[in-house]
């Protein structure tokens, strides 16, 4: 693959709420990759509220692995 096409993986640490902290730094991102869901809630969640936050609002396509 070209160096061109490699992906850039962006790390760092925030305070803030999750979807809040997510969503702001997915501005100018071309990707945006969230869980399922966390540890809140119930197991039989398909999908957690930060995530489908996230797939509402996000700024850029948003992709969710489950586990």
């Amino acid at each position: 693959m070209p160096p061109e096409q490699m992906a850039r993986v962006r790390c760092g640490l925030a305070y803030g709420t999750p979807a809040a902290v997510l969503l702001d730094q997915a501005r100018g991102g071309d990707l945006l990759v969230v869980g399922s869901h966390g540890h809140g809630g119930f197991a039989g969640a398909l999908l957690g509220s930060v995530g489908r936050h996230c797939a509402q609002h996000a700024p850029c396509p948003v992709v969710v692995v489950r586990r």
